[in-house]
């Protein structure tokens, strides 16, 4: 058995509600400073806690190889989910019960931090150059996170070759599939006015929602695309209607809906914003669209192939490689160097009873090892 449970564990009794600061980072210091690690730690956001400006900490660590050498870098937070009620055991006690290791972050993505702690210390230094790049707030807003880490490596010379973000990809069992991008992802809050009135004399009122119903009729039969070689067609969901209104015999002044957009290249943000901001307009609304990153894609090549041998020779099996899902930190990281998703298994992310196979630490921590040795270039 590998040190990785022991690590896992560790981070995960030290509570992290994201945003995260202190004590987890003083964890993960204390688990990289011996390995030969040189700690950069600093704080961005100053506003009140809960607000989108709330501190956030961030943690980048460098064991520099010789020189010319190349660099790799591993990319993940240590901020999770609220736990909620219900845990069998208490979220932020660890606690092993059969196979499975409990707690919240097990899977995303406390363990697959620990498995890479684990990896780096059966890779020699002089192979070259890694580097951690972790934030405390990745399930937040994501403002002051993996965003300032970047501007803090431009800042100080930091430039990986490849990045590997430890995000819980796998589905069915470890090692099923990689991440070779995200679809991007735009919310967009629409608002229609009108004139407050009684039911009973519509002539005097403006009733906005019809023409909001209207709205949202039209975007709804929007086809996007048929998607692409690498994305699934783009999707549009309504998801929110608001109107406010607690009396049956009143007009509202206003009607508001939001939409959200998951989209593949075939559009950016910006283009998706227009088009739905001309169909606001037409039925005498607006819309404020809000793009919470672009769509990005690593093509199958060198660094696919990597990740997929060193899946292939611990599981035996072969990762799909995949863009489906959410979004990540891997969509600010991916204006540095290529980047690919890979982990642990996503089956119990952000549930109750968090947990993840203590074996599939052991075995990720391996594959870790081995991508790390080949992407610096070695065996």
């Amino acid at each position: 058995m590998s040190d990785a449970i022991d690590f896992a564990e560790k981070l995960i009794a030290a509570p992290s509600v994201t945003p995260a600061t202190g004590l987890v980072f003083d964890v993960m210091e204390a688990l990289l400073a011996p390995l030969g690690f040189d700690i950069h730690r600093f704080t961005r956001g100053d506003g009140e806690a809960g607000s989108d400006e709330a501190p956030v900490e961030n943690l980048f660590a460098v064991r520099a190889g010789p020189e010319g050498s190349r660099h790799f870098a591993f990319a993940g937070h240590l901020d999770v989910v609220p736990p909620g009620h219900g845990w069998a055991s208490a979220p932020f006690a660890p606690e092993r019960r059969g196979e499975l290791l409990y707690g919240r972050g097990a899977v995303d993505m406390k363990g697959a931090i620990a498995c890479m702690v684990e990896a780096v210390r059966h890779v020699p230094q002089e192979a070259g150059t890694i580097s951690f790049i972790i934030t405390g707030d990745e399930e937040g807003p994501a403002l002051h996170g993996t965003r300032a880490l970047i501007d803090w490596m431009g800042e100080n010379g930091q430039q990986p070759d490849l990045c590997l973000v430890g995000e819980p990809t796998s589905v069915n069992r470890l090692g099923d599939m990689m991440k070779i991008g995200r679809r991007g992802s735009v919310n967009i809050f629409l608002e229609v006015e009108g004139t407050q009135g009684h039911v009973a004399y519509p002539h005097l009122a403006d009733n906005p929602v019809p023409k909001l119903v209207a709205m949202l009729a039209e975007l709804d039969t929007l086809v996007l695309d048929e998607g692409t070689d690498w994305f699934q067609p783009s999707n549009l969901e309504i998801t929110e209607i608001e109107v406010g209104n607690p009396a049956h015999n009143v007009i509202p002044a206003v009607a508001k809906a939001r939409i959200s957009i998951r989209f593949n290249d075939c559009h950016s943000g910006a283009s998706l914003s227009e088009l739905v901001g001309a169909i606001a307009e037409k039925h005498g609304g607006r819309a404020l669209p809000i793009i919470s990153g672009e769509p990005f894609l690593t093509p199958p090549g060198d660094f696919s192939q990597i990740i997929a041998q060193a899946v292939k020779a611990e599981t035996g099996i072969e990762p799909e490689a995949s863009t489906t899902g959410g979004t990540s930190d891997a969509r600010f990281l991916r204006s540095v160097c290529p980047v690919i998703e890979f982990g642990l298994t996503n089956a119990t992310m952000h549930k109750t009873d968090e947990a993840v196979a203590m074996a599939d630490l052991d075995s990720l921590s391996r594959i870790y090892t081995a991508i790390a040795k080949a992407a610096l270039g070695g065996n």
